[in-house]
C-alpha cells in the first residue's frame, strides 16, 4: 500500500530467496541450539542429573540478568566494530565454533556434590548464553537492518526468518527425546545428541555468513561524529516504539519458554507419556506455526503488520479461553496449540519487520541511527523475560513439592500436578493479553511513510 509507493524513493536492496533462506538458516542454528535450551534443558538437569529445580531456577535466574547486561555491551561493540565484512556479519563467522561448544559443555554436568554441579550449571549455561549466544544472536539480528533498508523486504526478511527458524526447533526438541532413548537414555545419551546439533548449527552459521552481506551505506552517518554512550542510551530509552517491540519480543520468547518448559512435564506426569506424545505436540504447534507465518506475508501487506498481529493475539487469547473447558484431555491440548500457533504466528512473522522500522522511527526522531543498539535492548526484554518465567516456573514446581526423577520413576504429589496445570493453563493466557494490550497502543504504522519522506528529505541534504 502506502509503504510501496514510499519506497520508490529510498535506496535498498531486493533480497533474492537463496539471500532470505541463507539468512533465517541462521535462526534455525541459534533455535537449534537455544530451542534445547528453552525447551528440555530444565528437564534434563532436573530428571536426568538430579539437581533440585528451584537450584535450575535461581541460576537461571541470575543468569538471564547477567545476559541482560551482555546484550547491552555487545550492542555497543558491535556499533563500533569496523572490518571488511562489515559491523554484525563478521561475528556469525567468529562465534560460531564457541557457540558450538558451548551447547555441548551445558549436557557435561559432572557427578558430584550439589554445589559442585550448581557452579557448573551457572559457569556454562552463562558461558552458552551471556557469552556466545548473546555475541552472535545480536549481530545476527541488527544484520537484517543493514541488508536493506526497504521495509517490505524487511517484512518478507522477517516472514521468511520466523517461519524457517521454528524448523530449529523442531530438530532439536520432536527429535531428541527419540534420540536420547536411542543412545541409551542417560546423561551421555544427551551429550551425543547435542553434538550432533551443534555442528548442524555451526554448518547453517557458515552460510549465512557468506551470503548476507551488508549493503545498507547511509552517506550522512559517515560524517556523523562520535557518539557519547550516554547520548545514545538517553536516544534508546525515549524511543516509545523500542519499549513496544521489547515488550512483543519478551513474550515472544515467553511464550515459547512457558509451553516448551512445562509441556514436557505435563505429557510425563499430566498424560504418563514421555516418549512420543510431547514430540507430536510440539510438531503439531510448530509446524502450524510455520504454514501460517507464510501465509501472513499477503496480510501484512494489504492490513499492516499492527493489525494482522493484533488480530493473532486474540486468537490466541480466545484459543486459550477454550482450554480451561478441558485441561486433562490430549484431544483438547492439541486444539490448545493448534489455536496458540495460529494466534502468534502474525507477531512471530511482524516482530523483526516492527524492530526494523523501530530502527528508522529513532533516526527520525533522534537524528541517531542505532541498530545494533535496538536490537540490543530488545534482546535483552527477550532474555530476562524468558529467564524470569523460567525461574518462576521452577520455583513454583519447588514449591508444590516437585520430585527429581533422576534416580528413578517417582510418583509426584497431587500439589506438583496441579501446579503443573495450572502454569500451562495461565501462563499463555497471561501473555495472550499483554500482547494485546501493547498491540492496542502501537501506532507505528500510521506513522512510517511521512517519517520515511522526512529521513529521505534530511538525508539528501546530509542530515541524519
Amino acid at each position: 500500500m502506502g509503504n510501496r509507493n514510499m519506497e520508490k524513493g529510498i535506496e535498498g536492496k531486493r533480497l533474492t530467496w537463496p539471500i532470505r533462506i541463507s539468512y533465517a538458516g541462521g535462526d534455525v542454528a541459534c533455535n537449534v541450539i537455544f530451542g534445547m535450551i528453552g525447551t528440555l534443558l530444565t528437564l534434563f538437569y532436573t530428571d536426568y542429573v538430579g539437581i533440585n529445580p528451584a537450584t535450575v531456577g535461581i541460576v537461571m535466574l541470575l543468569s538471564r540478568l547477567f545476559d541482560g547486561v551482555s546484550d547491552l555491551i555487545m550492542g555497543v561493540i558491535v556499533e563500533n566494530t569496523m572490518s571488511k565484512w562489515g559491523k554484525s556479519r563478521p561475528w556469525i563467522l567468529w562465534m560460531s565454533v564457541p557457540y558450538a561448544l558451548s551447547a555441548i559443555l551445558l549436557f557435561t554436568v559432572p557427578h558430584s556434590t550439589g554445589m559442585v554441579q550448581a557452579i557448573y550449571l551457572f559457569v556454562t549455561y552463562n558461558f552458552c548464553t551471556t557469552v556466545c549466544y548473546t555475541a552472535i544472536n545480536l549481530p545476527y539480528g541488527s544484520l537484517s537492518a543493514m541488508m536493506t533498508r526497504l521495509s517490505s523486504e524487511r517484512d518478507m526478511l522477517s516472514v521468511v526468518r520466523m517461519g524457517l527458524s521454528p524448523l530449529g526447533r523442531i530438530m532439536a526438541v520432536t527429535c531428541t527425546l527419540p534420540l536420547v532413548k536411542f543412545f541409551g537414555d542417560d546423561q551421555a545419551a544427551w551429550v551425543k545428541t547435542m553434538s550432533i546439533w551443534a555442528v548442524a548449527a555451526l554448518f547453517l552459521l557458515v552460510n549465512c555468513f557468506l551470503k548476507c552481506e551488508e549493503t545498507v551505506v547511509i552517506a550522512a552517518k559517515k560524517d556523523e561524529q562520535k557518539i557519547p554512550l550516554g547520548k545514545s542510551l538517553k536516544a534508546l530509552v525515549t524511543n516509545q516504539y523500542f519499549w513496544a517491540v521489547l515488550v512483543l519480543w519478551m513474550l515472544q520468547s515467553v511464550s515459547f519458554g512457558i509451553s516448551g518448559t512445562i509441556l514436557p512435564y505435563y505429557c510425563k506426569y499430566i498424560f504418563n507419556n514421555d516418549t512420543w506424545m510431547y514430540s507430536a505436540l510440539y510438531l503439531t504447534e510448530t509446524l502450524v506455526l510455520v504454514a501460517c507465518v507464510f501465509l501472513c506475508a499477503p496480510l501484512i501487506r494489504k492490513y499492516g503488520k499492527r493489525n494482522v498481529a493484533l488480530a493473532g493475539a486474540m486468537i490466541a487469547l480466545a484459543g486459550q479461553l477454550l482450554f480451561f473447558l478441558n485441561p486433562y484431555s490430549f484431544t483438547w491440548m492439541v486444539m490448545s496449540c493448534v489455536a496458540r500457533a495460529i494466534g502468534l504466528a502474525p507477531l512471530n512473522a511482524a516482530v523483526f519487520g516492527m524492530i526494523g522500522d523501530v530502527v528508522e522511527f529513532g533516526q527520525w526522531k533522534t537524528h541517531i541511527r542505532q541498530e545494533s543498539l535496538i536490537f540490543a535492548g530488545g534482546s535483552i526484554g527477550t532474555k530476562v523475560g524468558s529467564g524470569v518465567a523460567s525461574a518462576a516456573m521452577t520455583g513454583l514446581l519447588s514449591v508444590a513439592g516437585y520430585v527429581s526423577s533422576a534416580a528413578g520413576t517417582v510418583v509426584q504429589p497431587d500439589t506438583a500436578l496441579d501446579m503443573i496445570v495450572t502454569i500451562y493453563k495461565f501462563g499463555p493466557l497471561v501473555v495472550a493479553v499483554l500482547a494485546v494490550v501493547t498491540l492496542a497502543l502501537y501506532k507505528l504504522d500510521r506513522q512510517y511513510d511521512s517519517i520515511m519522506k522526512t529521513l529521505m528529505e534530511r538525508e539528501a541534504r546530509g542530515v541524519l
